[in-house]
């Protein structure tokens, strides 16, 4: 049976899918941040009346990822993450450092130990869960989207230096969904080593800029791409949203770096007026 380990399964998109790894009958290894999650999760996948092997992996740990790397697994998810939010203007140098920490570095190290294991066996799947934002961007939300980038880069060069080893690499697209992690990144700004004074935005007037999606839709998307039901490398598991990403992304071949200055972008004007956890509103047939 094929062996998959998940990190990030703690809460969000992660948690979900490898709770819906498991119903489907996978040897599921779920990797969680700390003992309280991994209590949580437990109690979690006996109500679910599912098999789960749950671990304490915190990717930053040099002893976590070098346990996780014994697990001997066929497919690797990358979904561990963190968002900071706020104007990349304005984030302290320790938020930074963290997002990039937790979201690219831990990771990208956590995946070399294992894919060595793969690259002897001529054979393995290495999944990052990266966004939607890891190709195009957002206000508020750029030092995470910058991490997503990075890790859209990784995914894209390990692609192409374990083709020859057999070694598959994809990436997972979500786009917003809510499961309560956009709109924490609002709640970081409150404790801030920072000058309050000398931020460019008052944060407690802000929300996370975009609409969110209910969150079950995600889960078996996700499933179908870890699986490799889905054999495409990139997949935008949104609703309707992939050629919607297609379209914004060539447009900034011709956008203009004057364009609109001395107004508000749009979707700065969306934080102020969204509320937080606001749904997408269904479309009337």
């Amino acid at each position: 049976m094929t062996r998959i380990l998940i990190t990030g399964a703690g809460s969000g998109l992660n948690n979900g899918a490898a709770l819906e790894l498991a119903r489907r009958g996978h040897d599921v290894i779920a990797g969680v941040e700390n003992f309280p999650q991994l209590r949580a999760l437990e109690l979690q996948s006996k109500q679910a009346g599912v098999n789960l092997r749950i671990e304490k992996i915190d990717v930053t740990k040099e002893g976590d990822r070098r346990r996780a790397a014994t697990f001997d697994v066929d497919v690797l998810v990358n979904g561990a993450g963190i968002i900071e939010g706020g104007a990349i203007i304005d984030i302290p140098d320790e938020n930074l450092r963290r997002q990039l920490d937790v979201n690219v570095i831990g990771p990208a190290l956590l995946t070399q130990e294992i894919a060595r294991k793969m690259v002897e066996r001529r054979k393995g799947k290495i999944i990052f869960v990266s966004s939607v934002v890891g190709i195009l961007s957002g206000p508020f939300v750029g030092a995470y989207a910058a991490s997503k980038h990075a890790l859209e880069a990784i995914a894209e060069t390990m692609a192409m230096e374990l083709q020859e080893f057999g070694v598959e690499v994809a990436v997972i697209n979500p786009g917003p969904f809510l499961t309560g992690f956009n709109d924490a990144a609002f709640l970081a700004t409150r404790v801030w080593d920072d000058d309050p004074s000398r931020r460019l935005f008052d944060y407690d007037k802000l929300a996370f800029p975009f609409e969110q999606f209910e969150p079950s839709v995600a889960f078996a998307s996700m499933v179908d791409v870890i699986t490799g039901e889905s054999p495409l490398f990139r997949n935008v598991i949104t609703p309707d949203l992939a050629q919607a990403v297609r379209e914004q992304s060539q447009q900034l071949w011709t956008h203009k770096s004057a364009d609109g200055l001395g107004t508000r972008h749009p979707l700065v004007q969306n934080s102020y007026e969204l509320r937080p956890e606001t749904l997408v509103q269904p479309v009337d047939a």
